[in-house]
């Protein structure tokens, strides 16, 4: 099963709530701009920060193009976290 949510989407979840976004793209992608409020935490190091996603809270991740959140939202899924992958990610945005 895929779990996904589209830009539109979050962008009408972020004008009534706070959504927990991870940005997993690279330090020189994100200079660039990241979403307001989202948390920058690298692809790699995803694993490292397991400890702070807690199973009882959605969390929606983003890259530069959906291919990498959708594998850090796989991953996520694998260790019961509620992830979910932004298609297209910030190209979509």
């Amino acid at each position: 099963m895929t779990y996904e949510i589209s830009p539109q989407d979050l962008m009408k979840k972020m004008d009534s709530e706070e959504p927990h976004i991870i940005d997993v793209r690279e330090d020189y992608e994100v200079q660039m701009g990241m979403l307001k409020g989202a948390t920058h935490i690298p692809m790699n190091t995803i694993p490292d920060h397991m400890p702070e996603f807690k199973q009882d809270e959605p969390y929606y991740i983003v890259c530069a193009h959906g291919i990498r959140s959708e594998k850090v939202t796989e991953y996520l899924r694998d260790h019961d976290i509620k992830a979910f992958n932004v298609t297209g990610g910030m190209a979509a945005f």
